[in-house]
Formats: structure tokens, C-alpha cells, sequence
């Protein structure tokens, strides 16, 4: 199984959260913790570094991805020059793949320094990803993982900005690839979609949009709490809460199965 963390905004962490994931991990022995970008508050060293401790600490293989907040947002040089250099120092390249007993995963870096909170991809990107997709094991889940999400209910304006324009297209091209699910964060919001009715791709099979909330951050989305996904290797999601009482992250009661 999988655990899906995301927004984990280092530097506006909980230490109870922190806790209650580094319990999670030691009880259920995860084969991979992906975090789906904004590692950081404000993209500084003691953030980047306080977060790699937090990962380490897990004993668990780990795979991430860039978020927006992992940029400098007020210094200017940096944002313009070294826009990821903190972010590469400790993580590595911003895009990777990466493979598990039961998953397949690709980063993808949806983060332009010259936008704020928008997310983009390239024609470059979609054929990168297509290709890898066409060479990736047929007997794994095959899972995209980026900061911003691909899709988002269509009342809310204020956040459909923030998905790549070309996100329709890429999905009709990943899609031939048997392709199970995208991964994102940055909205704070616990939702799953399948793409392929959202976005009418006319493929046979679902492409599902699974999004994550903020696992440790006290920037909530409203009153919602601090959570995170799980995805075992059948394709079935559950979303854990955390529960401030108990000090433990705690299952919703139903079970999402889409494999």
C-alpha cells in the first residue's frame, strides 16, 4: 500500500500530525510515502531540511514532487534564477520516476516560477509522460503524481485557474496507456474523480483524479481536518482523518474501490 500525504507546508506544521504519521508508518509498513508537492511554507532551508528529517524519520521509501510554496515567493533573485535550488539540494531532480511491488509512479513538476498559484505543463512534458506511460510494467498500477490538480468541480472558479490548460489533452494521450490515477494536493480538499467522465475522454476504463489534503500543516481548508489518502495495491482508497482527541489519523468508514 501506499500512503498519499501532500501540503505538508513545513514551517506551519502540527507536531501531533507529525507524530501520528511516524506511528502510521511504523504499525502498517507502507511500501512508499508519495507527497504530492508544497513541502514548504516559504521554500527556506530550515523548512526543506525540517521536512527530509520528517521523511527520513518514517524508515519508508519516500517520492515527491515540487509544490508552489517550494519556490521563494519574496525573493526575487532566487525565484527568477534558483527557483528550485533548496528544493534540489535536498530532494533531488524535480521529475522522476519511481517503482514499488505494486505501483508504478512518474513526477511530473507542474510549477512555474512566473506563476503564483496556476499550474502548467509542456507538449515536451506530455510526450515525456506518454512515453514512459507506453513503457511502464502492464502489471503495477500506473500512478502520476503533481502539485496541482487536473481537474476541479466546475463551480469553483476560483481554483480552476489553477489547473494546466493543457491537462484535457494530456489526459487524452496518457489515457490509451491504461493509466489508474493522477495524485495532486494544493486545494487542501479530499475528493476522488474519474477523469475519464469528468472530461468525457471516450476511453474504456477510468482515469481517476485523487486529491489530497493537508497531512500536517495547520492551513486548513476551511474546518477541514488534517488528512491524507491510502491506496492499496487493488486499487482501493481510503481517507484517513486526523482525529484531535485520540491524537491518531482514523479511517472514514467507506472504502472507495477503483482498480
Amino acid at each position: 500500500m501506499l500512503i498519499h500525504l501532500s501540503d505538508l507546508h513545513f514551517g506551519t506544521e502540527k507536531t501531533a500530525c507529525i507524530e501520528a504519521i511516524q506511528r502510521f508508518c511504523l504499525r502498517h509498513k507502507p511500501e512508499v510515502v508519495v507527497v504530492s508537492g508544497d513541502l514548504t511554507q516559504r521554500a527556506r532551508f530550515r523548512e526543506f531540511y525540517a521536512c527530509k528529517q520528517f521523511l527520513e524519520s518514517l524508515e519508508v521509501p519516500y517520492f515527491v514532487v515540487p509544490g508552489n510554496h517550494d519556490i521563494p515567493l519574496y525573493h526575487l533573485w532566487k525565484r527568477v534564477f534558483r527557483p528550485f535550488g533548496y528544493y534540489q539540494l535536498f530532494f533531488g531532480p524535480l521529475e522522476h520516476n519511481f517503482e514499488t511491488a505494486h505501483f508504478y509512479f512518474i513526477g511530473l513538476n507542474t510549477i512555474r516560477p512566473r506563476f503564483h498559484t496556476k499550474g502548467s505543463i509542456s507538449e515536451r512534458q506530455i510526450e515525456q509522460v506518454d512515453q514512459t506511460l507506453r513503457q511502464a510494467p502492464q502489471n503495477k498500477l500506473k500512478i502520476i503524481v503533481s502539485h496541482q490538480p487536473f481537474y476541479t468541480e466546475r463551480h469553483d472558479h476560483h481554483h480552476i485557474k489553477d489547473c494546466p490548460v493543457l491537462a484535457e489533452t494530456a489526459l487524452q494521450q496518457w489515457g490509451r496507456h491504461q493509466l489508474f490515477a493522477l495524485l495532486h494536493g494544493h486545494l487542501h480538499i479530499v475528493a476522488v474523480y474519474d477523469l475519464n467522465q469528468q472530461y468525457q475522454l471516450g476511453l474504456k476504463h477510468p482515469v481517476y483524479e485523487v486529491h489530497a489534503g493537508t497531512a500536517t500543516s495547520h492551513r486548513h481548508y476551511k474546518k477541514t481536518p488534517n488528512s491524507f489518502n491510502v491506496i492499496d495495491g487493488n486499487g482501493n482508497i481510503q481517507h484517513y482523518y486526523f482525529n484531535a482527541q485520540t491524537a491518531e489519523f482514523e479511517v472514514k468508514s467507506d472504502v472507495d474501490s477503483f482498480a
